[in-house]
């Protein structure tokens, strides 16, 4: 069976089954399995009606719901190919995406910005809102066209070195693959058990991993619980009670410091008795703890751990991460806290996973082995290649880049990493330049520091930061002597900001009172940037703009 043959049977084996919700206004708004199914049938009359078939394209742009479910749904179901779009990104980038995937029909949940694209694409095709396509009578349910293994699913956009948009294509033979690979690994970490599990979701569709959990979490025994506001994550977590979720570094990391906040706020002892244990837990982890370690964990994990547990989720089993690196000691205070927190590692080409944490042997830093089926390597100049089931068929109109991606064989995933004896892995960074925030949105670097650079005559160079920061931050290195001060520093980047999307906007800068050269060893001999050397050479500078916009 293809992974939505499955889905499809896993809906009407269990019609009366919660299947997904909203959580919306403080409540969960539940649809079951045969509702979910009536809606898909109703878009499916509504594609048909339309003229839509097989190979068709339509773009999907909205926030997450249970009407982007079915919909993704029919459209797939009718072989309709799904181009899934961010929300958040800005009108022009979508349109430029679109421009190049050239959509018949584009869904979308807001008015205004259908009114957006129409403005900046006079020729868009026809643009329905999402709720329009749930009308009249679902009918006669059928079954889904069956797709053979090359039948192209998907086009995903994601940026490239070049800063480009590319359209990721991922056929039925990639996502069937990738989502038994996903499932095997989530009755590992779940277990046996009469209960549908329950799971919380935040993350945009729009991103291949979440939309491949998506797909992972209804093809199975889940309720899945949607959240609608992401400034009310904390009440909505109560309300879903999850057994897991997947995440992105900046959440757990927000957890992690509120946390602290909060027992600092506690008083002395709560704070000494947590401190101690947490050296401990680290002592421990590397062999080295002590009976004075064995006992601070003992009072911790009695009188304070449970009732932390229970505040992040007391249904919890485990927590999955992935879209960017997690630092260790993230990781590894979950753990401590008795939440395993599981890595994968992936791009879109790699349908979203390359390897995944085995639930009974984390490794804190680590993302896990290679799910089964695949192959990894490290090639001579230490990037990380892939291929398997897994590996998309190329780019959208792009087969050059396409044959440079997988060439030999073997896609070229632009990341360094290393492989231990027991085959789990470690990423230890990029080859190219793309900044990987830990939100895991990737931005190329370069267009935005030309931009800035246009913008600001004066400066001599700018150079972006931000790897596995949670926003962007600027060196700009200008002349001495040039006048160039911080308010027309802040003017320049509020003025690019304007035009960019919130992951893409500069939040901290430092002047830098003299132009990189290659006399200081931070430009090549032909003039490029040494990233690396810069960074370094600047380490404190940066520390220093990160903490003070945290403060």
């Amino acid at each position: 069976m293809t992974f939505l043959e499955t889905i499809f049977e896993r809906l009407q084996r269990t019609p009366d089954s919660m299947v997904a919700s909203e959580i919306r206004e403080g409540a969960a708004h539940p649809v079951s399995a045969r509702e979910l199914l009536a809606m898909v049938q109703q878009a499916r009359q509504f594609l048909r009606a339309r003229g839509m078939k097989k190979t068709d394209r339509c773009a999907v742009l909205a926030s997450n719901s249970v009407g982007w479910i079915a919909l993704d749904l029919a459209l797939m179901a009718e072989g309709v190919v799904v181009v899934p779009l961010y929300s958040r990104q800005a009108t022009a980038e979508l349109v430029h995406m679109m421009l190049d995937a050239l959509p018949l029909r584009i869904f979308c949940m807001n008015a205004g910005v259908a009114a957006e694209i129409k403005k900046l694409w006079p020729g868009a095709p026809h643009i329905s809102l999402i709720d329009t396509v749930f009308v009249g009578e679902a009918g006669a349910q059928s079954p889904p066209i069956h797709h053979e293994d090359g039948d192209l699913i998907t086009i995903i956009y994601t940026s490239g070195t070049s800063g480009e948009p590319k359209g990721v294509m991922l056929n039925a033979g990639n996502v069937t693959f990738m989502l038994g690979a996903t499932n095997a690994r989530l009755d590992q970490l779940v277990g046996p058990q009469s209960e549908p599990e329950k799971v919380f979701h935040y993350l945009p569709f729009s991103f291949a991993a979440s939309w491949i959990a998506m797909l992972s979490f209804v093809s199975r025994n889940s309720a899945l619980s949607l959240s609608t506001d992401l400034t009310k994550l904390a009440d909505e977590l109560k309300i879903a009670s999850p057994n897991y979720f997947l995440n992105v570094p900046t959440l757990l990391e927000r957890v992690r410091r509120t946390i602290q906040e909060t027992i600092q706020k506690r008083g002395t002892f709560a704070a000494t008795v947590f401190s101690k244990a947490q050296d401990a837990y680290g002592r421990r982890s590397s062999s080295q703890g002590s009976f004075a370690d064995t006992f601070w964990l003992a009072l911790a994990n009695r009188f304070m751990f449970p009732t932390i547990r229970a505040g992040i989720g007391p249904s919890l089993k485990g927590l999955i991460c992935g879209s960017a690196p997690l630092s260790m000691e993230t990781q590894q205070f979950f753990m401590m806290l008795g939440i395993p927190v599981l890595q994968a590692y992936g791009l879109t080409e790699t349908t979203a996973i390359c390897t995944m944490d085995d639930p009974h042997r984390v490794v804190a830093g680590c993302v896990g082995v290679a799910v089964p089926g695949t192959e990894m390597k490290i090639s001579d100049d230490g990037e990380i290649l892939a291929r398997g089931p897994h590996i998309f068929p190329g780019y959208w109109k792009r087969p050059a880049e396409s044959a440079q991606a997988l060439e030999g064989g073997w896609f070229h995933t632009g990341d360094q990493g290393e492989v231990d004896a027991t085959g789990n892995w470690r990423i230890t960074g990029r080859v190219r330049n793309i900044i990987i925030l830990n939100s895991g949105h990737k931005v190329p670097p370069e267009p935005l520091e030309s931009a800035l650079t246009q913008i600001l005559p004066e400066a001599e160079q700018v150079v972006l930061i931000g790897n596995r920061r949670s926003f962007l931050a600027a060196l700009v290195a200008v002349s001495s002597g040039n006048g160039t001060n911080e308010a027309n520093v802040q003017a320049a980047i509020e003025r690019m900001n304007a035009d960019q999307p919130h992951y893409k906007q500069i939040r901290a800068f430092r002047i830098v009172p003299e132009p990189f050269g290659i006399e200081s060893g931070l430009l090549t001999s032909n003039g490029k940037l040494k990233r690396d050397a810069i960074a370094e050479r600047y380490a404190a500078e940066i520390e220093a703009m990160y903490a003070k916009k945290t403060e």
